[in-house]
């Protein structure tokens, strides 16, 4: 039976061609259309062009046509779906953190070659998701690593992770800003992936379902990373390192001000498309 391409029928409803045709005309992004289309209809996306002609199933229809109205907005498909893939890990993502990206596996897997499998004390300032540390607990089941945020929210929505991901007891959640929640106390690893983007910078309007304050950071985007620079040694034990994830312009000045404050060893290494992302200094 032919359906309505608009509301369908309680039989049957739009072919799932017509509905990948409606999401395109939309603006919503050919991958993320297929794949929303494709759960939807309970396959995969590889499996989706094969089986174009067959209709959407009963009751999929307005969930799916609100879901591609929120990502035709801009809305990223990681909190239209509430979930997002790190480092092989599901991760819950909600508005109130960013949505991790591929780039800050640099930032895992930098950290991992520089400290040795044996127990380790590790901490993530501005955990967000969690991303970071949850990678680093299932890679490194004797490390204790400490997550840090400012916003309440991400550290909820990061022990969630923690605890359905069966990481929690390897993981130590604090609330507050920076250095503040390790006061007084000293790691073999201080990771971040702090606010680097300046305030003008003109992609913020596609980042702009992302909290801004997890994003932006004054002097050009400086401001977070140098004061960690600045700080971190307070908190380091001897030949610690300090591990930060910036912008793709942003890797010289961050490298220089290590070597200023007295870092040895200052490496900046490139994402897959060849950008400095992560720069590494040990403490002497």
């Amino acid at each position: 039976m032919a359906a309505d391409m608009r509301g369908g029928n309680v039989a049957d409803g739009p072919s799932l061609e017509s509905m990948l045709g409606e999401a395109r005309a939309a603006g919503v992004p050919r991958f993320d259309a297929e794949l929303m289309v494709a759960r939807a209809a309970g396959l995969t996306r590889g499996s989706l062009l094969a089986h174009g002609h067959r209709s959407l199933p009963a009751g999929a229809l307005g969930p799916l046509r609100e879901a591609l109205r929120r990502r035709a907005a801009g809305e990223p498909l990681a909190y239209i779906d509430g979930r997002r893939e790190f480092w092989s890990l599901e991760l819950e993502v909600s508005p109130a953190v960013l949505v991790p990206r591929p780039e800050t596996e640099q930032l895992v897997e930098a950290t991992l070659d520089r400290l040795l499998p044996a127990p380790q004390a590790v901490a993530d300032l501005g955990t967000g998701s969690g991303a970071i540390a949850l990678a680093l607990a299932k890679e490194r089941p004797q490390w204790q690593v400490t997550a840090t945020d400012v916003s309440a929210e991400a550290i909820a929505v990061a022990k969630r992770n923690a605890e359905r991901l069966g990481l929690a007891s390897r993981i130590e959640f604090l609330h507050g800003a920076w250095f503040g929640p390790i006061a007084g106390r000293q790691f073999d690893a201080i990771v971040s992936n702090p606010p680097y983007v300046d305030a003008g910078d003109p992609a913020l309007a596609a980042l702009r379902h992302e909290p801004r304050a997890a994003l932006v950071a004054s002097d050009q985007g400086f401001a977070d990373l140098l004061a960690l620079v600045r700080h971190a040694p307070s908190f380091l034990k001897h030949g610690g390192w300090l591990l930060l994830e910036h912008g793709a312009t942003q890797g010289s000045r961050v490298a220089a001000a290590l070597v200023t404050r007295g870092f040895t060893r200052v490496v900046c290494l490139p994402d897959l498309a060849g950008r400095d992302r992560v720069c590494c200094a040990q403490w002497p």
